[in-house]
This record gives C-alpha cells, structure tokens and sequence, in this order.
C-alpha cells in the first residue's frame, strides 16, 4: 500500500491548497473592478494595478524566502499564520475607504499567498509516493491555475450585481472553513536549520532586482520603450543582477541553492513554469480589459468569457498528471507547447476582429495547453533533484511562478500604454486594439519558444528514456 494516499494527507494538501487558491482568486478577481476602483478611488489605470502587480511582486519576495521558513517551522504553525493574514487582509480591504488603506491589505494577503503556496507543494512532495506524484500536482497545478482564471469571473459578477467589496466578503467564510479543517489533518515537523544561516542581503537583493525590473518596464509604459530612461534602467538592472549573482556564489549564508540551475532540464522545465503562468496571468489580466474597453461589455460578460476555458483546463490538470506518470513529461508537455501556440498565434492573428465568442474558443485552447504543461513541468523539475533540495527546488519555482504573474501584468499593461504614447491618440478603444496586438506577438514568441525548450528536453536528454 505504498502507493496510497492516506485521507490526512488529502485533507492536509487540500486545506493549503484552498487558501492558495482564495489568494489567488482575489487577486484576478480585481483585475475586472479596475475600470471601476479608478473612478471610485480617483486613482488611475496605473495606480490601480499596482493591486495587482504589488501583490505578486511581494509574494515572489515572501516565496524566496521558504526554502528557510520550511526547514525552520512547523507546517502547520506556517499555515496558522498564513491564514490569519489572509482574514485579516480581506477584512481591511473589504473597508478600505481609499487605495492606501486597500493596498495595505492586499499586502497582507499577498504573504499569506507566499507562505501556503510552496507550502502545499512540500506537502506534496514530501508525503505523496513517487507513483502518484504528477497526478497530485497536477491537482495542484489547477488550485494556482484555475483560480486566475475563475477570478475575473466571480469578480466580474459580483462587481455587477454589488460593488468590488463584497468579493472580499465571499472569501470569509472559506478562511474559517480553514482553521477547522487544518486542526484535523496539518501535520509534521520542520527539518531544522542546522548549520543553514538565513541571508537577509539575499532577500534585500532580490527584492531590488524584481522591483526594478518592474520599474524599467514602468518607464517604457511611461516615456515609450526606445526612450532614454528605458534604456537607461535595462542597463542598470543587469548590474544590479550581475552584482547578486557575484554575492551569491561567494556568501556563505543559504536563501535558495541556486546551484541546482546548473541542471540543464531543471533549468528548462523552470523557463516552461514560468513562461506558461505569464501567458495564463497576462491573458487573464488582458483580456477583460479589452473585452470592456474595445467590445463594450460589461465586467460580468468580461469575467464569464474565460469560464469554459476555465472549467475545461482544471479537468486536463489531473489528466495530464496521471499520463505523467504512465507514459512521462514528453507527451503532455508536447501538447502543451502545440495548444498554447496554436491559441496566442490565433489571438494574433484574430486581434482586430475578436468578439466575446472568438476570445471564449480561442481561450479554451490555450487553456487545455497550459493545464497540459503546468503541473508536468513542476513535477519533471522536482524529479530532477532529491533530499534537502527538493525544498530549493520547490521555493525557486514558486517563486518564479509568482513573478511571472506580475511581470506578466505589468508588462502587457506597459505595452498597451506605450501604444497610446506611439499613436499620440486619446481613443482609448484604438490604443487598447493596438496595444493587446503587441501583447499577442509576446504571448506568440513566447509560445513557441516554450515548444522549443521541451523538444529540445526531450532530443537532447530523455529521448532513450
């Protein structure tokens, strides 16, 4: 019996894994309110996705540091915590009166989201059995998947029907939920730090460089991307980023074993991971946008849209998983890399002419794609490693599958920006058409560059496995 999975582990895996998925849910459920936060709060466009972008900027941060916190703590007084945050957090923003105060609360759940998410993959891969490895994180893969997607969905109505704070509402109950369930099944021990000193300079740098990059693509969407001041924090960031990696390979303290990278397909199944989440967070941040600045629907039209798409990408995640398992990474990973191209060249090429029922099919596709590679490259990377660094393993592509999110974000969003500063137009309807078409030539690049890796996987190293 080896192979089974006790109904503890289950209850454990699904209780963290539903508080990741509130925190996701929340943070693509905003993503359809703006339109409407910009005149409420009298912020703009760009102020108001910093909600979005501020939040994965400081999950990534909080993510970087679990590869310590795992080892140090407890699982369940990490989700103890976790959770608190998370209630308290939507209890601020549910009465925030202005965008600070909002943003303050976003913040704490953005912790929260930081801490349960690798926190339900180190259950996963320390007490599922191998056998059943990429079945369980493929249903994973659909908790961090199927919540950006559902987002814009349940924000988009509740939006329509109340007003953006009661999506804050909705969650409540779910958190408390929570707490009962975690006395019943979180159990386990930390593994300790001995002889692992934690690197507070790690922190601060990684910090800088994911701000800054931020903040360069900010001036692209401020001055235009051939500007000076563009060019000028391009070449800033490299330094920032060559002088940590100098750091890093000289201290002696631990924050991630960045070593690891030296494995060539860890290394490519890292680039998949995050190239799939910035497609999926990018489109789900984008698309409502155009569908209410160029189609004119409203927020619960913008949000029901990528519902089907939703649905049927969870039900791939687990099935992708079991062929994982069965028959290994290069089939679902090659279906992957096909639908996800084959839906943003498809976007590309109907951009000028999309409609609420072309975006809904194209979206389908793209969304079985990226339910086919997401988990499967999380779990061929895990198996690239053994022992304690499982745990970097794990921290490293969380957290760089949170900042694919938000460089996902704020990138697209700098390019519709910078499309109005190039037209030199005030039709916001031609600047959103314009912009979300460069958006589709990213997506497109990237795609195809994803499909690339994974047949360059499969030829280079695991074609006689």
């Amino acid at each position: 019996m080896k192979d089974t999975v006790s109904t503890r582990v289950k209850l454990s895996i699904f209780a963290v894994g539903l508080l990741s998925f509130t925190g996701i849910l929340i943070e693509t459920s905003m993503n359809v309110t703006f339109p409407t936060l910009t005149k409420e709060l009298n912020v703009s466009l760009g102020t108001v996705q910093w909600l979005t972008t501020g939040y994965l900027l400081l999950t990534t941060i909080v993510m970087s540091t679990t590869a310590y916190i795992l080892k140090k703590f407890d699982p369940l007084k990490i989700f103890i915590f976790a959770a608190s945050l998370c209630l308290i957090g939507s209890i601020i923003c549910m009465m925030a009166p202005n965008f600070p105060v909002l943003m303050a609360g976003r913040l704490l759940q953005a912790i929260a989201t930081g801490l349960s998410t690798p926190l339900m993959f180190n259950l996963i891969f320390e007490e599922v059995p191998p056998a059943k490895l990429g079945l369980y994180t493929g249903l994973a893969g659909v908790v961090i998947s199927l919540a950006p997607a559902l987002g814009p969905t349940y924000g988009g109505i509740i939006n329509r029907m109340w007003s953006w704070r009661e999506i804050f509402v909705g969650v409540i109950p779910l958190i408390i939920v929570l707490f009962i369930i975690r006395q019943l099944s979180i159990r386990g021990k930390a593994f300790g730090t001995k002889g692992i000193s934690f690197d507070y300079f790690s922190v601060i740098g990684l910090a800088i460089i994911f701000s800054m990059i931020l903040f360069t693509f900010d001036q692209a969407g401020t001055h235009g991307f051939t500007s000076s001041q563009f060019l000028l924090w391009i070449v800033v960031s490299i330094v920032v980023v060559l002088i940590f990696a100098w750091y890093n390979s000289q201290s002696k303290r631990q924050l991630i074993d960045f070593s690891i990278l030296k494995l060539p397909v860890l290394r490519l199944r890292l680039f998949s991971y995050f190239s799939l989440q910035f497609i999926n967070i990018g489109l789900s941040f984008v698309l409502p946008i155009f569908a209410q600045t160029a189609l004119h629907l409203n927020s619960a039209e913008a949000g029901l849209m990528l519902l089907p798409g939703s649905l049927l990408g969870a039900v791939m995640g687990p099935f992708a998983g079991y062929l994982y398992d069965k028959k290994g990474p290069t089939l679902p990973l090659v279906i992957s890399g096909i639908l996800i191209t084959v839906g943003s060249g498809l976007f590309l090429i109907k951009s000028e002419s999309l409609t609420l029922m072309s975006i809904t099919l194209i979206y389908l596709i793209l969304r079985i794609g990226f339910n086919f590679g997401f988990g499967t490259s999380l779990s061929d990377g895990s198996r690239q490693v053994q022992g304690a660094k499982k745990s970097d393993q794990n921290s490293l592509f969380s957290m760089m599958q949170q900042y694919a999110g938000s460089l996902g974000t704020n990138v697209l969003s700098v390019v519709i920006s910078a499309a109005a500063l190039t037209s030199g137009s005030n039709n916001s309807v031609v600047n959103t058409i314009s912009g979300t078409k460069v958006d589709f030539i990213i997506l497109t690049i990237l795609s195809v560059l994803v499909l690339g890796s994974i047949l360059y996987v499969h030829f280079k190293y695991q074609k006689n496995e």
